[in-house]
């Protein structure tokens, strides 16, 4: 893999700040953000008075743990507008969740705000090597989802040539990377496993293409996956993190020159981990939930964002903001089998060490008495055909789960081709067990 490390000069002055001019920064920024959010969005303010706090209450970053927590459901109870701090008509975008799974959330943006979004996008391709001029492949859905515009947003203002192809038609992303040579590619990790498969399938080699890097989100990857990655296509894996309702993708990045976590731009975005259970903020370098404010948004201003994805800070390394660890999971992700907690990332990583099974893999829960049981769903790699490598593969995952995560669990694996595949991020999680 090529050295992609920043030049002299490539990073910002805030990106090498000390820690007492970025913690001054907050302070300022932070009492403008709540100031902003209570004086221009009713359910701020009710939520503010309901708990006996106001804006003029925070003089140091200690403060915000005095201030109420926001949820997805006030984003929902307050659909579609009633969160924005701005006349609809300063809008300049708005992007929505599914809703899928219940009312939409929507967030919305000013030019102001979209500006500010395209910089820290445009801070994230930097830190993953990516520079003014080079090519980039986006496989990001583009749409109501931020993936797909938010990184087009930050690759016009680093100024790379994008390539719009956003997800699905895996063939074509694989004949466009070959004819076009792009230096880059932003895309989900389980979808970059379809691609990968499509190289595979159509007899060219991953590693002799032009990808230097490749950046991830939209769903947690294990470093087991990210050396597979690496290792397929020789090129560097970064991850990504954001999450609409906080800006979208570039809240967060990975620096392509450590790889050692995903330093969280601070500037913009305030972070607080606190125990999932009590509500209550702990130490840096503690595991626990990851919590945001927003600290210069104005359509959409968050405070104290819950987003249930679990992680923890700890120091600066390559930039002096703090990083977040790669998230392990999700507090409302986290399956409960049997008494004992596990997560979708848990599996992956005994998956990755099994000899014979593609990383391919869905979770299938189901109660078919009184105890919940769990099937991971897999795949055989081509070649490994046999029912006896197969029947040997199956008995080696179990027994690593079973070792290393502190469960029981069925196997079964299917041929090449056999697990569904996303176009996005990964459906994971399977729950056939009774509501009732």
């Amino acid at each position: 893999m090529k050295d992609l490390s920043p030049r002299p000069g490539d990073l910002e002055a805030i990106e090498t700040a000390s820690r007492d001019e970025i913690s001054a920064l907050q302070v300022k920024r932070l009492k403008w953000a709540l100031g902003h959010a209570y004086d221009n969005v009713p359910f701020y303010k009710a939520s503010f008075d309901a708990a006996g706090v106001h804006p003029d209450d925070l003089t140091t970053l200690a403060d915000l743990a005095r201030f109420p927590f926001t949820v997805k459901q006030d984003l929902r109870d307050n659909y579609p507008f009633n969160m924005f701090a701005v006349p609809r008509e300063k809008l300049r975008r708005v992007h929505a969740s599914s809703g899928t799974t219940g009312q939409p959330t929507v967030v919305g943006y000013t030019q102001g705000d979209l500006e500010v979004w395209g910089q820290v996008v445009a801070r994230s391709l930097r830190a993953a090597g990516l520079r003014a001029g080079d090519m980039l492949h986006n496989a990001y859905g583009y749409g109501l989802f931020t993936g797909g515009l938010g990184v087009h947003l930050g690759a016009d203002a680093l100024g790379l040539s994008t390539v719009p192809v956003s997800g699905g038609m895996t063939e074509r992303q694989v004949r466009l990377i070959r004819d076009f040579q792009p230096k880059g590619i932003t895309v989900t990790p389980s979808y970059a496993l379809s691609i990968l498969d499509e190289f595979n399938a159509t007899g060219l080699d991953p590693r002799d293409s032009s990808l230097q890097v490749g950046v991830f989100g939209a769903e947690p990857w294990t470093n087991a996956m990210r050396l597979e990655i690496e290792a397929a296509f020789d090129m560097h894996a970064v991850d990504i993190y954001g999450l609409s309702e906080v800006m979208g993708p570039g809240v967060s990045m990975e620096c392509v020159e450590t790889k050692d976590g995903l330093h969280i731009w601070e500037d913009h975005f305030y972070p607080e981990i606190i125990n999932p259970e009590t509500g209550e903020p702990v130490a840096d370098g503690e595991q626990g939930e990851l919590v945001f404010t927003s600290l210069t948004k104005e359509a959409f201003p968050i405070i104290r964002y819950r987003t249930r994805d679990l992680t923890r800070l700890l120091p600066g390394t390559a930039r002096s903001m703090r990083r977040m660890e790669k998230v392990t999971g999700r507090s409302d992700d986290m399956i409960i089998l049997r008494g004992v907690n596990v997560f979708p990332t848990q599996i992956e990583e005994q998956l990755m060490t099994v000899h014979g099974l593609a990383p391919h893999f869905q979770i299938v829960l189901s109660r078919p008495d009184r105890m919940d049981e769990m099937l991971v769903q897999v795949e055989a790699i081509a070649g490994f055909s046999s029912n006896e490598e197969r029947v040997h593969a199956a008995a080696d995952l179990k027994g690593k789960v079973k070792r290393n995560v502190g469960v029981s669990i069925k196997v079964d694996v299917a041929d090449p081709g056999g697990v569904a595949r996303s176009q996005g991020k990964a459906v994971r999680i399977i729950d056939n067990r009774p509501k009732s």
